[in-house]
């Protein structure tokens, strides 16, 4: 562990910590809403979102000497890791086929990773064009 405190410091373990929480806070946040379906929207949804976030900042932080690595930690490692979630996301279309659900997890499944790659490359060119 000191290691490993030592490769980044322990700033850089607080800034993704506090990342983390507001993360998580956030995807909890959205799971209270309430959805009558078979299909899980929020999940996708959340990811989707992340996606386009995480894109961005690395669309938005790439050529920035100014913006410190803590600050990339915070959103990158700590916000969007919070955020968006691959375990629940694995778990839900392990239920939908467990279920015998197989066209609704199939589509589960691709929609997921099309969509959240798709998300990426959007937040990308958002950054792109957002001059802050």
């Amino acid at each position: 562990m000191a290691g490993l405190l030592n490769k980044g410091g322990i700033m850089s373990f607080l800034f993704v910590a506090l990342g983390g929480a507001i993360g998580a806070m956030a995807r909890y946040a959205i799971s209270l809403i309430p959805v009558k379906t078979g299909f899980p929207i929020l999940t996708l949804i959340t990811n989707i979102a992340g996606a386009i976030l995480i894109g961005f900042i690395v669309g938005f932080t790439s050529n920035k000497d100014n913006i410190s690595g803590n600050t990339v930690l915070f959103w990158k490692t700590g916000v969007c890791g919070g955020f968006t979630t691959f375990s629940t996301f694995s778990l839900e279309a392990f239920n939908l086929l467990d279920n015998k659900q197989y066209t609704l997890g199939g589509l589960y499944i691709v929609l997921s990773v099309v969509c959240c790659i798709f998300g990426i490359l959007c937040g990308k060119r958002l950054a792109s064009v957002v001059k802050l």
